[in-house]
This record gives structure tokens, C-alpha cells and sequence, in this order.
């Protein structure tokens, strides 16, 4: 070799190469560029710090300038460092006015409908450790399509269906422990067979895979089941560094994915995950949002999780009231109400489970509580438990304003008016919630009954309004939700009602020696009245209780089945 041809290139540090600069940059633009206007014909060098592929890949771009621009093989091994090498070398036919290097291997890439599912994934591989490389993303995207095709090809023609529910039990047999291992081993042929494959990928090339896959409508619940795979197997010998990589990367392709098809028990190993790692704010907003949308699958001890190191209270109440929050982002109305009971329910449980600690503060434990609207619980008893199970009458004091006392059953707030240590305000505040509803409830049902009484001119109330009144009255006691007690009561207020109106038309009528006696309405709900005047200059010579109770007694032919009641005593004439 000619002295003023030789190159010395030392390629990333991993080796140095004597090559006859002529034959080089008859091929390489890059190479031509650097020592066209240089006035040094010896000692030359070259240092290459980020050549595509190293030392290796440098030797095969040699030999095919040596060779007069013909490779003796291209395959899908070297492909994707043969490409990036070629770009990087600036080998174009714009430069050697023949076909180059980055001209043959593209041709070549046109060729991979053609190779196997193994040479796809070696492709892959490689191509993964050359970015964030320009050119190794284009590379990316038609290995990433041609693999995202063969999948999907195997799911038409496979004969075991595709799950649409993380939640199915098809779903959950085909990703946990079947009782069945033949039907483990097809399963996992027909539907998972490429989990294990893809898991030698890094997070940068399942991130362009994933969402290629959602772009192509692929079924969310493999790709979620996927996701749950891949982080489970590679979390446990990656870096600290990795970990959060990996689990940023997952839970940012979880959102994008429908979350009904998002399993809440992968999302919680996850966010348990995640409390022992750095994680961006930005990830755990979005994990916890995830987690809050599927609340109402949750189970109490998902919900346990412990508090963080700086705090002193046992589990992450916070956490729990963010979960709250997002459950609600869209506003109550949007939130089925079957889902909002189911929540309610779940928080009853764990306010009961938080009670005990000592170190919880009345404050949090009323955030979780008016968390909810007060729509969401058809009864404040399981509240009610909690608050009375462990907390202090301090404590009690300041979480009783959570309470609702007109959701409590008879039997709750029987419980809480005899509760010598609950406090004494919150029970005078209950007692005079349920003297308000009562008191509602009689004016509702006299105001019905009256309503229904004939009037004294004989004008016949239509049965179908009387009907009406009748449904209002069973409406309203349905409405609130009404004791046994309080039915009873109304009962007996409308027999009365009922009857009173009937012994007023028999006694409004002059009796004995010109005396006209009138039975009046009630007074009270426990005392009758009896009202008489002379029709003359006369006193009445009855006007006393005893002689009007012997009146009665002796016009009780008259009065017929009236009279066959117990009257309470005394009577005021």
C-alpha cells in the first residue's frame, strides 16, 4: 500500500483498522468529505466514537468497498446494522453514481415478507441497539409491522378466540393457574405464544410495537396482558435505573390502551411496585387516575397500602381519597349508580378497617367519607360502626358532621341516642333529624286524610283522587325509608281520621232537651274534644266530661259501631 493511501480508523475504541483511503472514499461520502481539502498525504486517522454496529460492522463495510461495491451477503442478521453503517457513511449512489451500499440493503429489506418469525426478531434485536439513530427508526417501523402482522395473522386462523375482558374467565385462566394443562398448553400456543419471544426486547422497541398494535385496532386485552407479562419478567434482574424506565414506559402504554380491558389487580402490583422506585409525578397521576376509573372492582385489601415512610398513620389514606377523586372526575351524573353503591360500600369497609389506628386524624377520616355524595349510601350505618367502634369522643365529635342521621336505620340511631359516650351534640343534632322527618310524615298524612274527608255539603271526593292521596302517603313513607313503628303510627292515624269524621255526622245533630254537643277534631293526637251549647237561654245541664261520656253511652244505639273504640279520657267540654 501506497504511504499517502493509508487511513488509520479507529472505530468506538474497540479497534483500529489500516485501510487504503482511495478504496474507501470511492464508496463513502463521509470519508471523500473528510481529506478532499486536506493538504496531509501520510500519517492519516480517522476516530469514529458512535460507528453503527462497531468494529464488526466497520469490517463488512471494507469488504464490500474492497470488493468493488458487491456484499456477499446481506441477510437479516446484519441487515439493520448494514443500513445504519451505510447512512452513516453517507454510501449513495448519488455519491458513486452505481448502486451502493444503502441502496442494495434497502433492497434487501423489501424482502422480509419473505423471512421467518426468527429472522424478524433477530432483525429486531440488532436494530434496537442502534437507536435513537434517524435511520434505525425507519428500519423499526417495517420490522415492528411485519411482526405485528404475523400476530395478528395467528390470531384469525387460530381456533381458541381472542378474550375482550381482562376480568372473563377465559381471560383470567389463559394468564394464571389453569386447572387444566392441556388447556394451558393450547391457550398459550394459539394466543400467547409470541409473550416469551418479546421479552428480549427493550422498552423502546415494545413502546413502537404497542403502539403500532393500537393503531391497528389490535385487542386491547392481549396487549394489557402482554404489558403485565413483560414488566413481571424483566423487572426482576433489571437495573434500578431500568425499573423506573420499564414501568413508566408500561403504565404510559396502559393509558393509551380502553381501560375496561385494563386488569385493576395488574395496575395495584404496579403501584406496589412503583412506592420502592423513583417514579415521575407524571406517571403516578397516571397510574392512580387508571386505578380510580376501576374502583368500584377494587377489594378492601387492594386498598391497604401502607403509608409512606415520613408518615405516621398506618395505611395511605391520601392515596385513597385521590382514587375518590378520580372515580368522580367526570361529575356524579356520569357515574352509573350501581357503581357509585359499590364504592360506597368498599369505603364503609375501609373506614371501618382505618378506625383503630391512633395516629389517623378526624379530618382525613372525614375526607373519605364526603369523598361520596350522600346519594351514594342508602344507609350511614356502616359509618356509623366505624365511628363508634375505636375512634375517641374528640374524634367521634369532629366525624360525626359526616353523618347523615336521616339514613340511619331504627335500630342504628336507637343504638346512638342510648350511646352514653358518643357525643352529646351529635345526638340532639340526630334526635331533631328524625322529630323533623316525623313531624313531615303527620303533616303529610293529615294534610292526605283531610284531603279525603267527604265535606259537610255531602260532595263526594272521586275515588281516584282518594286513590292518589293513598299512593302519596305509600310513596313518601318509601321514600324515607320508614320504621315499622312509623307505619304503625300512620295507620293509626288514618283509622282515627276516618272515624271522627263519622261521629260527626252522627252527633252534629241537636240531642237531648235542645243541648247541641259537637265533636270537634282532634286536638292532639291522644285527646278527642266535645264542645256543647245550649239552643236555649238555658245552660247546658250536661256540660260536664262524666254527664257527656253517659250521654254517649246512652245514644250508643245511634251511634251504632262507631262507638265501639276505646276514647282516651278526660274530655273537654
Amino acid at each position: 500500500m501506497d504511504e499517502n493511501c493509508y487511513l488509520e480508523v479507529d472505530v468506538n475504541g474497540e479497534e483500529v483498522f489500516m485501510v487504503d483511503k482511495r478504496v474507501i472514499s470511492s464508496y463513502s461520502g463521509k470519508i471523500n468529505k473528510l481529506f478532499s481539502k486536506s493538504n496531509k498525504t501520510h500519517h492519516l486517522k480517522v476516530i469514529f466514537h458512535d460507528f453503527p454496529g462497531g468494529a464488526a460492522n466497520f469490517e463488512l463495510i471494507t469488504r464490500f468497498c474492497y470488493n468493488k461495491g458487491k456484499t456477499a451477503n446481506i441477510n437479516p442478521s446484519n441487515i439493520s446494522n448494514l443500513i445504519c453503517a451505510a447512512h452513516f457513511m453517507e454510501m449513495n449512489k448519488f455519491f458513486a453514481g452505481t448502486e451502493n451500499l444503502c441502496e442494495q440493503t434497502e433492497k434487501s429489506l423489501q424482502e422480509i415478507k419473505y423471512w421467518t418469525w426468527s429472522e424478524v426478531l433477530v432483525a429486531l434485536k440488532q436494530c434496537q441497539n442502534l437507536l435513537p439513530k434517524p435511520i434505525s427508526s425507519i428500519i423499526l417501523d417495517k420490522l415492528s409491522d411485519s411482526l405485528i402482522g404475523r400476530i395478528a395473522s395467528s390470531h384469525e386462523t387460530s381456533p381458541c378466540p381472542s378474550f375482550s375482558s381482562p376480568e372473563s374467565p377465559g381471560f383470567r385462566l389463559s394468564c394464571e393457574t389453569r386447572s387444566s394443562e392441556s388447556f394451558k398448553n393450547g391457550v398459550v400456543r394459539t394466543t400467547y405464544w409470541w409473550f416469551e419471544d418479546l421479552v428480549a426486547l427493550n422498552t423502546r422497541v415494545i413502546e413502537v410495537l404497542v403502539r403500532s398494535m393500537v393503531s391497528k385496532n389490535f385487542d386491547n386485552a392481549i396487549i394489557s396482558k402482554f404489558l403485565c407479562y413483560y414488566q413481571k419478567s424483566r423487572f426482576v434482574t433489571a437495573s434500578s435505573g431500568e425499573k423506573s424506565e420499564m414501568i413508566e414506559t408500561v403504565v404510559d402504554l396502559f393509558s393509551a390502551l380502553d381501560i375496561s380491558y385494563v386488569s385493576y389487580k395488574s395496575l395495584f402490583e404496579i403501584l406496589r411496585v412503583g412506592l420502592n422506585i423513583s417514579l415521575s409525578h407524571i406517571c403516578r397521576n397516571k397510574l392512580e387516575s387508571m386505578i380510580g376509573s376501576l374502583l368500584d372492582q377494587v377489594t378492601l385489601d387492594n386498598l391497604l397500602v401502607p403509608s409512606p415512610a415520613q408518615k405516621s398513620y398506618l395505611y395511605d389514606v391520601d392515596l385513597v381519597v385521590r382514587f375518590l377523586r378520580s372515580f368522580l372526575r367526570k361529575g356524579v351524573c356520569c357515574v352509573l349508580l350501581s357503581r357509585l353503591k359499590k364504592v360506597a360500600s368498599l369505603m364503609d369497609l375501609y373506614l371501618v378497617e382505618i378506625a383503630p389506628d391512633p395516629h389517623l386524624t378526624p379530618s382525613k377520616f372525614l375526607a373519605v367519607i364526603r369523598a361520596l355524595p350522600d346519594s351514594a349510601r342508602d344507609s350511614f350505618d356502616g359509618i356509623y360502626r366505624a365511628v363508634h367502634s375505636t375512634l375517641s369522643e374528640e374524634q367521634k365529635m369532629a366525624v360525626c358532621f359526616g353523618l347523615n342521621y336521616e339514613k340511619l336505620s331504627t335500630e342504628t340511631f336507637n343504638h346512638l341516642i342510648q350511646n352514653t359516650i358518643f357525643p352529646p351534640k351529635s345526638i340532639t343534632q340526630a334526635l331533631i333529624c328524625r322529630q323533623r322527618k316525623l313531624k313531615s310524615l303527620l303533616q303529610d298524612t293529615e294534610q292526605v286524610a283531610t284531603t279525603n274527608r267527604p265535606s259537610r255539603s255531602s260532595q263526594i271526593v272521586p275515588k281516584g283522587r282518594k286513590g292518589g292521596g293513598s299512593q302519596q302517603i305509600v310513596l313518601y313513607a318509601r321514600k324515607l325509608n320508614l320504621s315499622d313503628e312509623n307505619e304503625k303510627l300512620k295507620a293509626h292515624l288514618q283509622g282515627m281520621q276516618w272515624r271522627v269524621s263519622e261521629l260527626e255526622k252522627v252527633l252534629a245533630v241537636p240531642h237531648l232537651g235542645g243541648c247541641l254537643c259537637r265533636w270537634f277534631r282532634l286536638r292532639s293526637y291522644s285527646t278527642l274534644s266535645i264542645s256543647c251549647w245550649s239552643t236555649g237561654s238555658d245552660p247546658c245541664p250536661y256540660n260536664s266530661p262524666e254527664i257527656h261520656w253517659e250521654m254517649v253511652q246512652a245514644n250508643a244505639e245511634n251511634l251504632g259501631a262507631h262507638m265501639q273504640m276505646d276514647l282516651p279520657f278526660p274530655y273537654s267540654c
